[in-house]
């Protein structure tokens, strides 16, 4: 039996080097992020045959992430697929990527059927663009950012741990703020930034925290994802100071991202909203995911 047991700090250095070993793009493949989101999606870890495999609830359906790292990947995924036929049910793997389902057809072919939902996929864009906002479509993000600049009262700075109270006391005045459209996802958000906040130091995430006129308007945490990306896992801003999500948007990556050539910034979800707002910035290319059911 391939036992799947629950995150702690202690497994982060040998989940990073499995992750390392793949050089996954897809925002999924950390162990802050499976860490961060335990709570809420039930998440554990299996160690099989030199292999990492993520197991998570959708929808009170168990689903896997294809055996990660450098280790027996076929040999593990077979005990995957064994172990499920025997409690009856069809091995789902969720968060593959298109190298991902190539692998599959070489060695399953023919044994899965596979779907993709467009709310999952990650946006990827260019840290250079980012840093510098340049050319005619992101004319307005200019704009928005020196009108916050006005005045010269603002200030960017390293987030560091006993800093969590007062991103706290942001965040709570967030949930204030959309009170009138407050479902279970964005308290499930909002539990993840807390339990972040919290862990800081121990998931060695960076931060950033952006003042205007001395007031704490807007932070953002994130950590590198591979060699040439870095992803950001949370920001968030006052919405009612103009330019705060620009700005934040723009500092942290130009404080924490110059050594990456693309930074992540995670999927839409599905929102409308978030999906304009993402696409706004001018995506280099976005990270497709698939999930796949095996068939008995």
């Amino acid at each position: 039996m391939i036992d799947f047991y629950s995150l702690s700090f202690d497994d982060r250095e040998w989940v990073t080097h499995r992750m390392i070993e793949d050089g996954r793009q897809a925002c999924e493949y950390s162990f802050a992020n499976n860490y961060l989101w335990s709570d809420i999606y039930g998440v554990k870890m299996a160690r099989e045959q030199g292999c990492l495999i993520f197991r998570f609830r959708v929808d009170e359906t168990f689903c896997y992430t294809i055996p990660i790292g450098a280790g027996n990947r076929k040999g593990a995924l077979d005990a995957l697929l064994k172990q499920e036929r025997a409690e009856g049910r069809n091995l789902i793997l969720a968060s593959l990527v298109q190298t991902d389902l190539d692998w599959l057809e070489q060695n399953y072919p023919g044994q899965y059927e596979v779907k993709t939902d467009r709310g999952d996929y990650d946006y990827v864009y260019s840290t250079e663009k980012l840093s510098s906002l340049a050319g005619r479509k992101l004319h307005g993000k200019r704009n928005h950012i020196a009108r916050f600049k006005d005045g010269n009262n603002w200030l960017y700075r390293e987030m560091m741990p006993e800093d969590a109270g007062e991103c706290m006391r942001l965040l709570d005045i967030w949930k204030e703020s959309e009170a009138e459209k407050w479902n279970d996802e964005m308290e499930n958000e909002l539990h993840m930034n807390r339990r972040a906040l919290r862990s800081l130091a121990e998931l060695v995430l960076d931060g950033g925290m952006l003042y205007k006129g001395g007031r704490l308007v807007a932070f953002s945490i994130g950590e590198p994802l591979n060699a040439d990306t870095y992803v950001v896992h949370i920001e968030k801003a006052l919405a009612s100071v103009q330019g705060a999500y620009p700005m934040i948007n723009q500092q942290f990556v130009l404080h924490n991202c110059q050594d990456y050539k693309y930074v992540n910034r995670e999927e839409d979800t599905g929102d409308e909203g978030l999906r304009k707002a993402k696409l706004s910035y001018q995506p280099e290319f976005l990270v497709e995911k698939f999930q796949v059911r095996f068939l008995t």
